[in-house]
């Protein structure tokens, strides 16, 4: 890795290494960024957002202002140039700190030689700002900021809202957090924040839940420490809601990592979890987030879908079965997923999730709930993979979520929002 200083010169690293390379933002981010003060660590990721929502936009002012784009060896100082321009488009910075700070970071990057060519093209971004605008606005990529093959199938999907899932794709996801029924309910809980003068608000119709004014500091809420709330959002919250976890049951959570969701099982009943995921480094996170609720799972690193490999022979009582997905609605807390997901990789998701679904059912008891969850938006993992399995197996049961989830049109599909978006459908085994 580069050895950096510089803010934004840490952000151009962060953002090639996504777009180009293809890492994740959250590997990336935390491995720029370790050296930085909590305030330079905001700025960066409100940067690499910022870059990540905006891209298309980016990339054509680029185009224009540009007499070829920066390509091999100096391809990380084309995300200087979005880094810039971001700034000067989107956030508060003075527009000559903005300008001189990106063109100082090439001190730091080793390039000092190209000062004055990133300083020309944001000054000319500064002077031609409006009309350049004004001629992205006419090309969709510019104007929605998605992949083309999303925008198809949000189109297709949701004829009358996909303008409104695209504008709220865009937006900085509200931070919730979980009130832990062992400890609080969520009123008494809300009423700690309140005496700490910590602004929320709360949604009758999510039970658990308490979305903040604005995010904070983990470690500044009441009792954090000790397990009396975890950050989660409202819609992954609904997940053990509708799983109706009791005392004593056997209950498996498949895909089980980061272990918000294993907790709140626990949370809400004396039950014997197994936790089950097949990423070991993601679920060591489960096991540090029991550990401070002060709760246990029985932890277990394999596939889902190779059953032999870790069952044990007892069938669950209830099986929370949130399945590897696109996460389309969840792009406003990861926007590097429109980048990183091609249109291809929804067939390939939607067969591993029918293997999933088809390897777990066997395991549920006669009379058991299974719950099936995503974080996309799409209906080929969702109301399509629900309404084939139902399809295929007389035994399993529709339970209805609400008065539009039919056999036909089965489940309960939330759009980013309020919340994030998620889809769930519940399953009994007859």
């Amino acid at each position: 890795m580069t050895k950096v200083s510089n803010v934004r010169a840490q952000a151009a690293h962060t953002l090639y290494q996504v777009v180009d390379k293809g890492i994740s933002l959250s590997v990336a981010l935390p491995r720029y960024s370790r050296d930085l003060s909590p305030q330079d660590k905001a700025l960066m990721q409100q940067i690499c957002f910022g870059v990540l929502r905006y891209l298309p936009s980016l990339e054509f002012y680029c185009q224009q202002l540009l007499e070829k784009p920066l390509k091999g060896k100096s391809r990380v100082y084309q995300f200087l140039l979005y880094v810039g321009l971001y700034q000067l488009q989107y956030m508060r910075v003075p527009e000559h700190a903005a300008v001189a700070e990106t063109v100082n970071a090439l001190q730091s990057m080793r390039a000092a030689g190209l000062k004055g060519l990133v300083n020309a093209v944001l000054r000319t971004f500064q002077r031609q700002q409006q009309g350049l605008e004004e001629q992205a606005e006419q090309i969709d990529a510019c104007k929605y900021n998605h992949p083309g093959w999303l925008i198809k199938k949000l189109q297709r999907d949701y004829p009358e809202q996909w303008q409104d899932i695209i504008e709220e794709n865009q937006q900085q996801a509200p931070m919730w957090l979980r009130a832990n029924n062992r400890l609080n309910n969520r009123d008494a809980y809300a009423d700690k924040l309140f005496d700490k003068n910590i602004g929320f608000s709360i949604d009758e119709a999510f039970q658990d839940a308490i979305r903040l004014d604005k995010a904070m500091d983990v470690f500044a809420l009441p009792e954090f420490e000790r397990g009396a709330c975890s950050v989660q959002d409202a819609a992954a919250q609904q997940a053990a809601r509708l799983l109706d976890p009791q005392d004593g049951e056997l209950i498996l959570d498949a895909c089980a990592a980061p272990g918000g969701k294993t907790c709140h099982i626990l949370e809400l009943a004396d039950a014997r979890v197994v936790a089950l995921d097949a990423d070991a480094q993601r679920l060591e996170r489960v096991s540090e987030n029991l550990e401070r609720i002060g709760l246990n799972a029985e932890l277990t690193c394999a596939q889902a879908e190779q059953t032999e490999q870790w069952y044990q022979g007892e069938q669950f009582d209830r099986i929370l079965l949130d399945v590897p997905c696109s996460a389309t609605g969840v792009i406003r807390r990861h926007p590097d997923i429109k980048w990183l997901r091609r249109g291809s990789d929804i067939d390939e998701l939607a067969q591993l999730q029918a293997s999933i679904l088809e390897a777990i059912w066997p395991l549920l008891k006669s009379g058991g709930t299974l719950v099936y969850a995503t974080c996309s938006v799409l209906s080929e993992e969702n109301q399509s993979q629900i309404r084939a399995f139902l399809a295929k197996h007389g035994d399993a049961k529709h339970i209805a979520l609400h008065d539009k989830d039919t056999e036909q049109q089965p489940g309960w599909q939330l759009l980013p929002g309020e919340t994030d978006g998620f889809y769930y459908a519940k399953i009994i085994k007859q």
